[in-house]
């Protein structure tokens, strides 16, 4: 009986335990951000802090693929959307998700995000299935609770160790900020609703 005890203790434990880590994932309002939803992302310094993500061309591509933040506080950039693999309603900041601008190029593969690499000093994020080469997912993490800021990080499918993830932070381009992998200085960000957003234009 001891030993039937002790094992479904620790099995509830383990279950249990790491929800406590665990928050839902809200916009500006303080609604939670649900996964299909459309959504900008926002710098969170409003005022000097650059305005949205759009898609803009740099290097020699023909096409706009790589994600950046535009300069200009008055440019709200383009809706994303979440995609989750679990059917839920919300979004967890443990949660491991795609990221897909809502519209694309006709000249693009794919409105999903990707981490690439070429010669560019670091890596970038992009969209397109032709440019992964990390074959990652993305995380929403939290930069203090209740706080209602957070940050975006990348976890490649291989990494050494084992595990290892990276915020994305920005780099800045001729076109925008490019947004790329750093080590401490994530790009601290907030979500809108880009549906209530365009009610309130109407």
């Amino acid at each position: 009986m001891k030993s039937t005890l002790f094992t479904f203790s620790l099995l509830f434990s383990f279950t249990y335990f790491p929800l406590a880590f665990t928050e839902t994932v809200e916009d500006i309002n303080g609604n939670p951000v649900f996964p299909g939803g459309k959504y900008y992302i926002a710098p969170l310094i409003s005022k000097g802090g650059g305005g949205g993500l759009k898609l803009g061309k740099t290097g020699d591509s023909e096409c706009p693929v790589t994600v950046i933040q535009d300069f200009s506080e008055v440019v709200r950039g383009f809706p994303v959307r979440f995609i989750i693999r679990v059917r839920r309603g919300v979004i967890f900041t443990t949660d491991e998700l795609d990221i897909e601008f809502v519209k694309k190029p006709k000249c693009a593969e794919s409105a999903k995000w990707v981490l690439a690499h070429d010669d560019f000093p670091t890596s970038w994020v992009g969209i397109g299935d032709n440019i992964d080469a990390f074959q990652g997912k993305f995380k929403i993490e939290t930069l203090g609770s209740g706080s209602g800021a957070y940050k975006l990080v990348y976890c490649p499918l291989f990494s050494a160790p084992p595990g290892a993830c990276s915020d994305i932070g920005r780099y800045r381009d001729e076109n925008g900020w490019r947004l790329v992998p750093t080590e401490n200085d994530p790009f601290r960000v907030v979500f809108v609703d880009a549906t209530e957003s365009e009610k309130a234009v109407v």
